[in-house]
């Protein structure tokens, strides 16, 4: 089996002031958060997003699993609508510590480089400041986090850099190299 080098770099905000704000994009774009916990659109979010750069560690899920998470208090899925498609997500996951964490976040292949992913994250990033809000019993955030790598797209980083995160840690390791799975099983992008 291969092995492909993959790093993996951490990036937060301390403040809701260090958040630098995208444009909204030109079209019909709305972010509405996800209120109802289905685990088949959770899926559908996850398959389609990541199914070209190699997302794999949920698609063996049960449908329990995905519900388990969805009903974690505080998780919250945003959703971005093109027209009223979906057309990418952002994934917010509380810590106990005050933190919150973007746990996953991207756009499905067809709306890349449209200017959709920076307006998205600077949603994102405010949901995930304000989350105290929504959530009863939580403390105010503290910290936003997320973690990028070599595997995902092409702009991550630099959208992550340019909304105002800053780098706090790097790793690199060895992982096996798997096939790009596609947005279903057998389906290549």
């Amino acid at each position: 089996m291969s092995t492909v080098t993959v790093t993996t770099w951490f990036l937060e905000q301390t403040s809701p002031d260090d958040l630098r704000p995208a444009a909204a994009p030109d079209g019909d774009i709305r972010i509405v958060r996800a209120e109802v916990a289905s685990p088949e659109f959770s899926r559908f979010l996850y398959a389609s997003v990541g199914g070209d750069i190699r997302w794999t560690d949920r698609l063996g899920w049960s449908y329990a699993q995905w519900q388990e998470l969805l009903d974690l208090p505080g998780t919250e899925t945003w959703v971005a609508y093109d027209r009223g498609t979906p057309a990418g997500f952002v994934e917010l996951a509380p810590h106990e510590d005050g933190a919150v964490e973007i746990m996953y976040f991207g756009l499905l292949p067809a709306f890349r480089g449209r200017r959709i992913g920076g307006h998205l994250l600077t949603c994102g990033v405010q949901r995930a400041w304000d989350l105290a809000d929504r959530t009863p019993g939580r403390p105010a955030t503290k910290r936003v986090w997320v973690h990028t790598c070599s595997k995902d797209g092409r702009y991550a980083m630099d959208n992550y850099l340019r909304r105002g995160f800053r780098l706090f840690r790097t790793e690199t390791e060895e992982e096996a190299e798997v096939e790009t799975p596609g947005p279903w099983p057998g389906a290549g992008v």
